[in-house]
């Protein structure tokens, strides 16, 4: 899609290693793993005990005492990256069409959370004692109109639920908003808290959770041999987008471009991912085509790298179809070794980290790989950060279903 280039003025995090922007970027650089024993419930007895949890959040740093009790913890993560990004844009929203900025902030399961309390509840004190809340403090699209309430956005306010794939998915169509003259400036992204015992015990019984009980931080290893799936999150991660000519109207920094997207759909299974890698392939070539790029153009990869057995190799061969030659002189690394799986935030997080590679001229790590898997035969950046000149980086999310997207972004002008 061409037009007026997309921009990104404003970055929000909420994570296991670090609340805000900078803590977070810190953390990823360092390599610090966010995994340990679950504090939310008592895993004992579950297939997996450990997760990258949020740590001393406090949810009345960035809205009234007031709104964050009437909210789940998802649309709590979601409304305080919105007002981090906010707030490092420099947007002074009132002084604005309100109308003209739109609100596009997911989640892939929404208040697991406030649901399993309230089905607790509802099985033990029976009808008519329930929350009168708990069915908008669940449902998914909620994150988004939580940011628009917090920020007094009336814009478009919409939410894509797309499994791992919600906050790029987010992303994505908020470029096609902003370059299609429905709005100036769009929030977007993607929030998750569904570290609860049912979700974590159904992930557990699917087979894809790390049982490494015992060793946490050491638990997530994507593309190592000795993966045995992934360690589940929570976040949030949030950005501000707009036209270059407003950005540039009303002076705001430009953290990154929005050069591309790629979407596709495996159309195969709900949670297998198609073997060959050729839809998430075709996802990267539709982002770089987008940008109207090539292969050779890009610098960096921000690997879906979820550390499962399946989902690892198959986006190694679809790096390979997508980059050919190329791919072997690529940058690689998978976030989710640090921070765990964040579902629907995974997209958005991720995309953040490929902007402040590109601001920074920094790879971030993959921790935990140690020996390599045969089948994953890249460059995924072990252990340590590496620093090189960056141009242009692709974030990857594919999500349970065969939704794929990759954004594609540059450095600022």
């Amino acid at each position: 899609m061409r037009g007026d280039p997309v921009v990104v003025t404003g970055l929000g995090v909420v994570s296991s290693v670090g609340v805000g922007v900078e803590e977070f970027w810190e953390s990823c650089a360092a390599g610090v793993s966010g995994a340990a024993r679950i504090k939310a419930f008592d895993p004992t007895g579950f297939h997996s005990e450990i997760a990258c949890e949020v740590k001393d959040f406090d949810p009345d740093r960035r809205m009234p005492k007031k709104q964050s009790r009437r909210l789940a913890r998802f649309s709590q993560f979601a409304v305080y990256a919105a007002a981090e990004a906010v707030e490092a844009a420099g947007l002074d929203i009132q002084a604005m069409v309100p109308s003209r900025i739109g609100c596009l902030v997911g989640a892939a399961a929404g208040g697991y959370d406030v649901l399993e309390e309230q089905y607790a509840s509802f099985l033990k004190n029976g009808p008519r004692n329930g929350n009168p809340l708990a069915v908008p403090k669940t449902i998914a699209n909620m994150a988004a109109c939580a940011v628009a309430i917090n920020l007094g956005i009336t814009g478009p306010n919409a939410a894509v639920l797309s499994a791992c794939a919600t906050g790029a998915h987010n992303i994505a169509l908020a470029k096609m908003m902003i370059q299609s003259g429905y709005a100036d400036v769009v929030v977007a992204g993607g929030a998750e808290a569904a570290i609860t015992p049912m979700v974590v015990d159904s992930y557990g019984c699917m087979g894809v959770l790390s049982t490494r009980n015992g060793d946490p931080a050491r638990a997530s290893r994507p593309f190592d041999s000795g993966r045995d799936g992934f360690v589940i999150g929570e976040g949030a991660g949030v950005m501000v987008l707009e036209s270059l000519s407003h950005a540039t109207r009303r002076g705001a920094a430009i953290l990154g471009v929005l050069e591309g997207f790629g979407m596709t759909s495996d159309a195969q299974s709900i949670a297998i991912p198609d073997p060959e890698g050729r839809f998430a392939a075709e996802a990267m070539r539709l982002a770089i085509a987008d940008a109207g790029l090539g292969p050779g153009d890009v610098d960096y990869v921000n690997a879906h790298g979820t550390s499962t057995a399946a989902n690892d190799a198959v986006e190694t061969k679809a790096i390979r179809l997508a980059f050919g030659s190329r791919a072997d002189a690529l940058s690689i690394s998978s976030t989710k070794s640090m921070i765990g799986h964040t579902l629907g935030a995974a997209g958005a997080i991720e995309a953040i980290v490929a902007v402040l590679s590109l601001r920074d001229g920094l790879v971030s790590p993959t921790i935990n790989l140690e020996d390599p898997d045969p089948a994953c035969d890249l460059d995924y950046t072990p252990g340590i950060a590496r620093r090189r000149p960056l141009a242009h980086a692709i974030s990857n999310s594919f999500g349970f279903g065969g939704q794929n997207c990759s954004l594609l972004f540059g450095k600022s002008p």
